[in-house]
């Protein structure tokens, strides 16, 4: 029977966890830190072990809400992907998930937990008193040819690649530009005012992924500037081990005829394959992500609470962003 023992971050520590072969850019220490700080959340670290041997290790945050302890790995709403377990292979997730319910409402002493494992399938889930839905994700293999990725795409997403190299759309690696998050909200405000919305995030949190995460070398900055040299898209990519990810990325409505964000992913693929990454996660199962010549991998987003009036106020909660986000747009005018 496999039990949760909450570990203290050490150097060793993250040197342990960097060996397993699941492991992902949301168990490191610089992407919990950028998380830590936008959300105001303390990480938590734990050792999976079996009898007394280690097996896996388990990684979330707990922040507080209406005076209760959550346990978010990750909650939604903090721009930030699948979190969970890396565990030794051949070690059953649904056991890993088993065992982190007494470790979450007994030794945290929390009353609400979420949990998106990339690895989690719903048939773990079956009779562990989770509610969940279904957040699939459309990735890309990078192992094929340059060649076959592109005559994988979509006919008309090829023509947009080539219409921007025709019109002089250039892409631009940026490293070490403190105007890059200016350049990225901007067009975000303009990507959100579309619908008449506004950002769900601040610029302060662009600020922080940057400052926390890019040091590390594991975060690809992209610009894509028009024929006279201007910012009109944007792109920041994360990536570690085999797998890049599509954080964010944002373009001028009036510069979208110029095809900028078709040519930023395929600067994307090309740059993550060169490097020895063999899969592009656009993290997120949007109908447009088709043309690039995705597949859809399912991936559960699983929630329990300690009783209900406490996952009523999580449901309250979220409709109630959702509201505040519409009339924050028509307070700005984010329509106009």
């Amino acid at each position: 029977m496999l039990r949760l023992h909450r570990v203290t971050p050490s150097a060793d520590v993250w040197a342990e966890r960097a060996t397993y072969d699941d492991r992902l850019i949301f168990h490191t220490e610089p992407w919990l830190r950028f998380v830590a700080e936008a959300q105001r959340a303390e990480p938590v670290l734990a050792r999976v072990v079996d009898g007394t041997t280690t097996v896996g290790h388990f990684t979330g945050l707990v922040s507080k809400r209406f005076g209760l302890r959550i346990l978010g790995s990750p909650m939604a709403g903090w721009t930030t992907s699948y979190v969970g377990f890396t565990l030794d292979e051949g070690v059953a997730r649904r056991a890993a998930l088993e065992a982190l319910m007494p470790f979450a409402f007994g030794d945290l002493g929390c009353a609400h937990l979420e949990i998106r494992d990339r690895g989690l399938t719903p048939l773990d889930l079956d009779g562990l008193g989770l509610k969940w839905a279904d957040a699939p994700t459309a990735v890309i293999s990078l192992e094929p040819s340059e060649d076959e990725l592109f005559g994988a795409m979509a006919s008309a997403c090829r023509r947009n690649i080539r219409k921007a190299d025709r019109s002089g759309v250039v892409v631009e690696e940026v490293v070490d530009d403190p105007t890059f998050a200016d350049d990225f909200y901007a067009q975000l405000r303009d990507v959100f005012a579309k619908q008449n919305l506004v950002p769900t995030y601040s610029i302060e949190r662009v600020r922080s992924l940057i400052r926390h995460v890019a040091p590390s070398g594991q975060l690809l900055l992209l610009r894509a500037r028009d024929a006279s040299g201007r910012c009109i898209a944007t792109a920041i990519l994360p990536w570690y081990h085999r797998t890049m990810y599509f954080w964010g990325g944002a373009s001028f409505r009036a510069d979208q005829h110029l095809r900028p964000n078709e040519t930023l992913i395929w600067h994307a693929l090309r740059w993550a394959r060169a490097r020895g990454v063999t899969e592009f996660d656009f993290v997120g199962g949007n109908a447009y992500k088709s043309k690039y010549g995705t597949t859809t991998v399912p991936v559960p987003w699983a929630r329990r609470s300690r009783s209900p009036l406490v996952a009523n106020l999580r449901d309250a909660a979220q409709q109630g962003f959702a509201l505040k986000q519409r009339a924050v747009a028509r307070l700005t005018g984010a329509h106009s």
